[in-house]
Formats: C-alpha cells, sequence, structure tokens
C-alpha cells in the first residue's frame, strides 16, 4: 500500500512527453516555498550566465547587492554579493525541471558561455533525462526533464517497485488528500 497520489495539479511542469511545452515564465510575486541563495564574487557575470546558459529572468535586483532570478512559478534564485565563492562545486546540487526539448539548447548555450561547464545530458533509472552544470559561482545545478512514460519500461518498473504508479494506474482520485 502506498500514501503517493497524483498532485501534478499544484504543480507548473508539464505531463511528461515528447510534445511537451515548457510554461512561459512565471512574474508574479509570491511566498516563496523554497528557494536557493548563491554567493557570486562577480554579479554581472553569474546574472549573465544564469539568463543567457540557464533561461532564468531577472525578476529584480537590489544594485551591487543582489539578484532575483526566475524561470517557472517556484523555480527561484537569488545571487548575493560576496567576497569570494567556493574555490569548487560541492556534492550537494540543486534541481530544476524542464521539458525534453529545453535540454539540448540549454547544453548548447551553457557550453558557449563556459565550454568545461557542463556534464551530461543522461538518462536516469527514475525516467529522466539530466544535465549537470557548473556555474560561475561554482553552485552543482541539474536540469531534468521527464522522459515519456514507457508502463513496460524498466524506469516504469523501478518507480513501481518503490510504490509510484502512473497517473490512472490504480491509485483513484486525490479527493482524500486535496
Amino acid at each position: 500500500m502506498s500514501d503517493y497520489y497524483d498532485a501534478f495539479e499544484i504543480s507548473p511542469v508539464p505531463d511528461p512527453g515528447p510534445d511537451a511545452v515548457a510554461p512561459e515564465p512565471f512574474r508574479g510575486i509570491y511566498g516563496m516555498p523554497a528557494f536557493v541563495t548563491i554567493p557570486t564574487s562577480d554579479l554581472a557575470a553569474s546574472v549573465d550566465f544564469w539568463t543567457r546558459g540557464l533561461g532564468f529572468f531577472e525578476l529584480f535586483s537590489i544594485p551591487g547587492t543582489l539578484v532575483h532570478l526566475r524561470r517557472w512559478a517556484f523555480q527561484d534564485v537569488l545571487l548575493r554579493s560576496a567576497e569570494s565563492v567556493p574555490a569548487q562545486a560541492p556534492a550537494m546540487s540543486f534541481s530544476f525541471s524542464g521539458v525534453l526539448s529545453q535540454i539540448d539548447p540549454l547544453v548548447e548555450a551553457c557550453r558557449a558561455l563556459r565550454p568545461d561547464s557542463v556534464d551530461g545530458p543522461r538518462d536516469t533509472p527514475w525516467n529522466t533525462r539530466d544535465v549537470e552544470v557548473i556555474t560561475p559561482e561554482n553552485a552543482r545545478i541539474v536540469f531534468t526533464a521527464a522522459k515519456p512514460f514507457d508502463p513496460a519500461s524498466q524506469e516504469a518498473r523501478n518507480l513501481e517497485a518503490i510504490g509510484i504508479t502512473p497517473p490512472g494506474g490504480g491509485r483513484g482520485d486525490n479527493e482524500e488528500h486535496a
């Protein structure tokens, strides 16, 4: 028995598929349920990489101090001015969702800006295609996109083994959870 249920309606991430369309950048102001703050010793260079390479936009800034970047709803990054940054990327990463059609352009854009910044893309056992990017601040960022779901795939068996079934896979609606 599993306590998991389909709650895709609360997410800006579209249903996986070869024709999935990314939502428009979200410019609304909301209470952020989660965000990442990244120190940078070169705010302008960081903003340039995040916007031109990773597809974020500048929501607002406090000149010389902080830039709030965003992509989709709930994909918020605060770049904060700092005297120094770590010499190398930590083992920890922060992940952002995308759609498959965004992976190759993102890889190309990041490599054009920083040739050695990208590792991947690679497919995962949980049915995503991931790209790891090391930013100018030495942050380890993973862009992940769900692949089309094939119920006969090894990935589907991997998910089912931990109690995650596809929508319509017999769990019913989520009325008790809403």
